[in-house]
């Protein structure tokens, strides 16, 4: 169990109930960058003040381990001490969902004194995209395309693997963390669970658009996600042959009968960096 997952580099954050923390070590058993302990949405509400107590006892018992929170949304009965809790040195960052506001996550990264991933999954939330990303704390920014989709009155077609209905707005986020000098977004949860191929082409077309990670709900979507998020033989070895041709070339060359300049190049620096963060 890895102390402080790198929350920048991470590929995979899997979804597991505070109200079951027995399943927490079994989530990072699964080689996830990250485990998310959810006091929001896998709770019911009567259950969460014990579900936040069977948490902290759980990182109290377990002191190697670091876990990300997502915590109950801003206004909630729930919030404060969820943040509260948050303040415990087994915890690494604060999910924070229906972000809304440059207050809010100023707000949670205050009171937890933790990195905060904003998930983004309303329209006020759409709206003041630059300001949250901008925030003081802000380590990511998440696409909630469920809470979003009802928002909005979208339709979401998972079997649609390019996902077109929500490209507009994931568009959005990152714009967003580019501009604010974030890392890539994370994309929402793929709710299919036991089709992995299906998962990779999803996870596929995130990367393709822009983003640098994924939700999971299950351990068996953690292998087909980090792969779809990591550099492939083939994609490292076109970016050494861009690099090679480039540094004989001086500049612009030819390679697999394509022409290749200064973006190319870059591309294919960026796939090697990518790549050798992973031991690659």
């Amino acid at each position: 169990m890895e102390k402080k997952p790198d929350l920048a580099r991470a590929r995979t954050f899997l979804f597991v109930p505070a109200s079951r923390p027995e399943r927490i070590a079994k989530a990072f058993a699964t080689g996830t960058d990250v485990v998310i302990v959810d006091l929001e949405d896998a709770v019911a509400p009567a259950d969460k003040p014990a579900a936040r107590q069977a948490l902290v006892a759980w990182l109290d018992a377990n002191p190697s381990a670091a876990v990300v929170v997502r915590i109950n949304a801003a206004g909630t009965a729930w919030h404060e001490d969820d943040l509260l809790a948050c303040r415990h040195a087994g915890v690494a960052g604060v999910m924070l969902p229906k972000a809304d506001s440059a207050v809010q996550m100023q707000h949670a990264h205050g009171s937890s004194g933790k990195p905060v991933l904003a998930i983004i999954e309303t329209a006020l939330g759409l709206d003041a995209l630059r300001g949250i990303a901008g925030a003081e704390g802000c380590a990511r920014l998440v696409f909630g395309k469920l809470d979003l989709a009802v928002e909005l009155d979208l339709v979401p077609d998972e079997a649609d693997a390019e996902e077109l209905v929500f490209l507009p707005w994931r568009a959005m986020l990152v714009l967003a963390s580019q501009r604010a000098g974030l890392p890539a977004p994370v994309d929402g949860v793929f709710t299919v669970i036991g089709d992995e191929q299906a998962l990779q082409r999803y996870a596929g077309r995130a990367r393709r658009h822009g983003f640098g990670g994924q939700l999971l709900i299950h351990p068996t979507q953690v292998e087909a996600a980090a792969s779809a998020f990591t550099p492939s033989a083939s994609e490292i070895q076109w970016a050494r042959a861009v690099q090679q041709a480039a540094a004989a070339a001086g500049g612009a060359a030819v390679v697999e009968g394509r022409m290749i300049d200064a973006p190319v190049i870059a591309r294919a620096e960026r796939v090697l960096a990518v790549a050798a963060s992973f031991g690659l």
